[in-house]
């Protein structure tokens, strides 16, 4: 038989190549390349089994950290959201014009236009209310309106209790509450604040506190530019759904849960095995390859995690108005320098910058027109400070800037110098200009030997003891600094205990005819003896009075005082002294209206005496604001002419109704001279302007016939009467048929 064509295919195939390896092999080694064929399949299932298992996990921890990142970066924004809205509530709760007002009876138009009319349009807030303490609202508005609602039934869970936390919290910078509450209108950020001064403290007149209270809701356009900001994808909010495992929960102070912010996941593990997966069974070197580039995108995202966990922190220590750094980076940066200082035995100097007028700005133009000057201030402040240098804005008008080196002295002094020349010229905001300050106080750490901490309260220190010795200059730190400063915080407490118990005295010093040498008037001087320290200056608790924000009581308190005093003197004028202070106060000539009414004092008999530093500073707000005192009817004397600047221009600028002639123009009488010439090129200077004048410090009958002579009408001092109690000057009254220079001489 012939063999088919399969056998003898197959047996001419086995004559040229084995049909099975195994068949020209020994048993033992066919065994052997089985054993590492396997071995080979075995590890080669491993091995892919391993790289898929790896990639496994790469993808799984990968999708981790990204959702990772996503909830920190989310909870963050959260914070952020809330601690904004109270860091706004304390600016506008811890303000010392809002304590005035707020707790004034009759203010509250005052309440509507900063609180309510701000809400309109505003990043910060939308609602704004001011409650009292039995819990009714006084004012509640909404996107700039009133609101019809009531903030109890408007607000559901969690507001109440914030509001009873901050009822039993004590006066202090930080009496207030914030969280997340629901609202007829959806999720709120809501914080509760106590009304109170810049200092923490409360007004001495509050009867009952009143309480602020700021929302800012969270709505799905808020929601997408926290998305943007914090490059989250998909962010969205949700109420009342089953919330997916990519969720923050939005809770209010109780613990409860008000609604979720959740967002889609990058899945970037999932992405990226899913590429690598099908190339991996196809070969494991090209899987090796896959999972190595696996491994580069793993570690691009982390990197990117990274970039996006640093743009988060360096955000927090970023002013938002300014763009600069704010408290918190400014301690960051100076503690790193105190560090790098300790190394290398380098100096850190720091200089505090608080803008002088920047409040009367503020007033005069609104917080917006403020917010721009802040702006240009810091744009400014960018330009001129020496690169490497560290400038933080710390809040309001207050500013910082650390420099570090090995001749931080010169260099220090240099800065301030360029400072000082840089605020000589306005700052130009929007449609106006404004004319500020700037006062400077540093400290230096030598080779880190002080942490920032401590090197920014002595250069607060120094700073506040630039404004006292005249501002527009920068003083640096002395270790006494201290204790002059503890001296009048107790010096300020005690005169702010003295108005509050009556223990401010007033006396009253006689202005005589010039010709008949009887009383034409008396000038009211405030006297304070201090308990434990015995009589204290009027120059040095009037200037604790003006630097503390206690002169507009003082000064009302006494101006009341006299007014109530010189009813009993019908006949004669009634001269009070007015702080500069007082007098650029918008609703000071409001008080004196209120103070004549009540003392039923006819406002021709009261003459007002200012000296020229607020008119040359602000002219156009000075002009106002006599006006309006001029409306009244009462009268307008320039105080201390001749130890100042005031010119010609300004005398009849504002029109005054009298002159006083400093004393020193008086007492240089004495000394020949000239004296005599520039006194009487003074009266004639006033004369010609038709403004009668009075001169003050007369001690000698010589002077008072020189004065006389010269055309002074009215003669003040110590020849004729010093300063005494209300019944002095009503004996002296009585006796007015005798010269009144005769009756001292017999006292």
């Amino acid at each position: 038989m012939f063999p088919s064509q399969n056998d003898a295919f197959e047996g001419g195939f086995m004559r040229i190549a084995p049909r099975n390896i195994g068949d020209y092999l020994p048993v033992g080694r066919r065994t052997a390349v089985g054993v590492v064929l396997s071995t080979f399949a075995l590890v080669l299932l491993i091995v892919t089994a391993l790289v898929l298992s790896a990639l496994s996990q790469v993808r799984e921890k990968t999708n981790l950290l990204d959702n990772a990142r996503s909830r920190e970066t989310t909870a963050g924004a959260l914070v952020t959201f809330r601690e904004q809205l109270g860091a706004t509530l304390n600016d506008y709760a811890a303000w010392d014009d809002a304590a005035d007002n707020i707790y004034a009876a009759d203010r509250y138009d005052w309440v509507s236009s900063n609180y309510g009319d701000a809400t309109v349009n505003n990043d910060l807030f939308d609602t704004a209310i001011v409650i009292d303490e039995g819990g009714r609202a006084r004012m509640a508005y909404q996107n700039g309106k009133p609101v019809a609602w009531t903030y109890d039934t408007y607000f559901s869970g969690g507001l109440t209790e914030m509001i009873a936390a901050a009822r039993i919290m004590p006066a202090s910078m930080n009496a207030q509450m914030t969280g997340f509450v629901k609202t007829q209108d959806g999720i709120a950020a809501a914080g509760v604040a106590l009304i109170r001064l810049k200092s923490g403290a409360l007004p001495s007149v509050v009867s009952e506190r009143r309480y602020l209270i700021f929302a800012r809701h969270l709505k799905q356009a808020t929601v997408d530019k926290l998305a943007r900001n914090y490059v989250i994808e998909g962010l969205e909010l949700r109420y009342g759904e089953q919330p997916t495992a990519n969720h923050v929960d939005i809770v209010n102070p109780m613990g409860q849960v008000l609604a979720n912010l959740v967002w889609r996941s990058h899945l970037p593990g999932d992405v990226s095995f899913h590429e690598a997966r099908p190339v991996v069974f196809t070969a494991l070197g090209i899987a090796g390859t896959f999972f190595l580039v696996l491994l580069l995108i793993g570690s691009a995202t982390l990197d990117r995690l990274k970039a996006d966990e640093a743009a988060a922190r360096e955000e927090a220590l970023r002013d938002r108005l300014s763009g600069l750094d704010n408290r918190a980076g400014l301690f960051a940066r100076v503690n790193r320098m105190v560090g790098k200082a300790r190394q290398d035995r380098t100096d850190i100097k720091l200089l505090y910058l608080d803008l002088d007028g920047f409040k009367e700005i503020n007033d005069a133009y609104g917080h917006a027109a403020g917010d721009r000057l802040i702006k240009g201030v810091a744009a400014a402040l960018k330009v001129l400070v020496p690169e490497g240098a560290v400038l933080a804005r710390l809040g309001g008008d207050e500013f910082a800037i650390a420099i570090q080196g090995t001749d931080v002295w010169t260099e220090g002094r240099k800065l301030c110098l360029a400072l000082l020349e840089l605020f000589t010229e306005p700052f130009s905001i929007g449609d106006r200009v404004a004319s500020i300050g700037c006062s400077i106080g540093t400290s230096i750490s030598r080779a880190g030997d002080i942490n920032g901490e401590e090197l920014l309260r002595r250069a607060d220190m120094a700073m506040y003891q630039a404004k006292e010795s005249g501002r527009g200059r920068y003083v640096s730190y002395e270790l006494k600094m201290d204790a002059l400063r503890e001296e009048k915080l107790q010096l300020e407490a005690d005169l702010r205990a003295a108005i509050l118990n009556d223990e401010i005295k007033v006396v009253y010093q006689p202005v005589v005819n010039a010709a008949t040498r009887h009383i034409t008037g008396v000038e009211a001087l405030a006297r304070w003896q201090r308990p434990g320290h015995g009589f204290v200056p009027p120059d040095i608790f009037i200037a604790a009075a003006e630097s503390s924000g206690l002169i507009d009581r003082l000064g009302l308190l006494v101006l009341h005082k006299a007014c109530e005093t010189a009813r009993q003197w019908p006949s004669i004028k009634l001269s009070v002294n007015i702080s500069p202070v007082q007098f650029r106060n918008p609703a000071f000539s409001r008080h004196v209206a209120d103070i004549l009414e009540e003392t039923q004092t006819p406002p021709e008999r009261l003459r007002l005496e200012m000296t020229e530093g607020y008119f040359i500073q602000h002219p156009e707000r000075a002009s106002a604001a006599i006006e309006k005192l001029k409306q009244l009817g009462l009268h307008i004397a320039l105080d201390d002419f001749g130890a100042g600047f005031a010119s010609v221009g300004y005398l009849r600028r504002f029109g005054f109704d009298r002159m006083k002639i400093d004393r020193s123009l008086v007492m240089a009488l004495e000394q020949g001279g000239k004296s005599l010439e520039m006194l009487q090129a003074t009266v004639a200077l006033a004369k010609s302007l038709d403004i009668p004048v009075t001169a003050e410090g007369v001690e000698t009958e010589e002077q008072a016939a020189i004065l006389h002579l010269c055309g002074c009408d009215e003669l003040q001092g110590y020849l004729f009467s010093k300063p005494v109690a209300a019944e002095e000057i009503a004996a002296l009254l009585d006796g007015q048929d005798t010269p009144l220079f005769a009756l001292r001489a017999g006292a």
